[in-house]
């Protein structure tokens, strides 16, 4: 289950990303980063977060704990950016996303020793491929070392088909270049290993119940589905058809790795 929380309070924007998050507490006496629904990619960098977010945590991979989050009109009302009104203004009164804050975190780098292990390595760059996140490279890892661990942050960019769902299930067969790119690749040396072991983590059920967490109402605007139901058994549909063809993407990720040592 996803709990679903209040935030009560505006503490600061982070601008860092382009969608400009936000920090917040919210009623349960917690603190967040805040992803709005109004921002530029609307629901679908919320749902990308959440299933892929959900998936890295079955995996065992550390994710921050994922919330729901409803917002007051009135939160951030003296936030002086003109931007930032704008995008709480189209994110209130509507479902929101938030993540875990992990204070005095910092981001990874290369240099940072010792490296992760080649298992964990292979097991985020596995998952990565999986998920086909774009978005964890030497320019924008999106890896935090917290209370001595590899944490996993931002997935709003992962699960890219479903910004154009025609062909998704040819598409989920696609072998991923984009994996030659990848922060941690040069230390994922046991790809098929991560292959063996985290594939059969992934049934059917636990997918159903992961893309049954997405609200309905980030599934309401799709013009390809006749209703919230038949967009998430797209969403099912895609997820297993790509874990069958997992041996297509981990021997792309094996060939890119090959290059590099």
């Amino acid at each position: 289950m996803i709990k679903t929380v209040t935030a009560m309070r505006y503490v600061t924007p982070l601008r860092e990303g382009g969608s400009l998050p936000a920090i917040v507490e919210a009623d349960d006496g917690e603190i967040y980063v805040m992803k709005f629904v109004g921002a530029g990619q609307g629901p679908k960098a919320l749902i990308a977060e959440l299933v892929a977010g959900e998936i890295g945590r079955v995996l065992g991979l550390q994710i921050p704990n994922i919330v729901l989050m409803n917002l007051d009109p009135m939160l951030g009302r003296s936030e002086p950016d003109p931007e930032i009104q704008d995008l709480l203004q189209a994110s209130a009164g509507r479902l929101n996303l938030g993540m875990q804050y992990l204070p005095n975190a910092f981001s990874y780098n290369m240099l940072l020793k010792p490296p992760p292990t080649s298992e964990l390595a292979s097991n985020i760059v596995w998952f990565d491929a999986y998920v086909t996140n774009v978005d964890r490279t030497p320019r924008n890892v999106n890896l935090l070392i917290w209370e001595e661990s590899l944490w996993l942050i931002d997935h709003g960019a992962s699960l890219y088909f479903h910004h154009d769902w025609r062909d998704y299930l040819s598409r989920s067969q696609s072998s991923f270049a984009l994996i030659k790119d990848h922060t941690l690749l040069s230390f994922a040396s046991k790809l098929p290993e991560a292959d063996a072991t985290l594939r059969p983590q992934l049934t059917p059920v636990i997918i159903r119940d992961i893309i049954n967490l997405i609200p309905n109402e980030w599934l309401n605007h799709e013009a390809d589905f006749a209703n919230p139901a038949e967009h998430q058994e797209a969403y099912v549909e895609y997820l297993l058809n790509r874990l069958e063809a997992s041996s297509i993407f981990v021997e792309e990720a094996v060939n890119a790795h090959a290059k590099l040592v």
